[in-house]
């Protein structure tokens, strides 16, 4: 250690712009890895989730939580509903015989 070092306690501040600049020369990543091989509506829901959905095992159980309850809509709509539909015309009226 310098003597500035052990004067002022511990300068940080050069080991944090180096670090900067160090960090400006690599490459991230965008976003969550997805495999190539995933199908397409998987890669599409990780994509536009928001981050909500981080890999491909979420998605597919998101996936399977849409399908499952879209059949219990669709069974609730086609034997829910009230099992006897009446219609009912109104009587004619006759007009009276000249």
């Amino acid at each position: 250690m310098n003597q500035e070092n052990n004067k002022n306690g511990i300068d940080l501040s050069k080991s944090l712009s180096e670090s900067i600049t160090k960090s400006q020369g690599e490459q991230w990543p965008s976003g969550p890895y997805v495999s190539p091989t995933a199908p397409k509506i998987v890669q599409w829901l990780i994509k536009y989730s928001g981050g909500l959905i981080k890999n491909e095992k979420q998605a597919t159980y998101v996936l399977l939580g849409f399908v499952v309850l879209a059949i219990i809509v669709s069974l609730f709509l086609l034997f829910g509903g009230e099992k006897t539909v009446k219609f009912e015309v109104p009587p004619l009226e006759t007009p009276p015989m000249p």
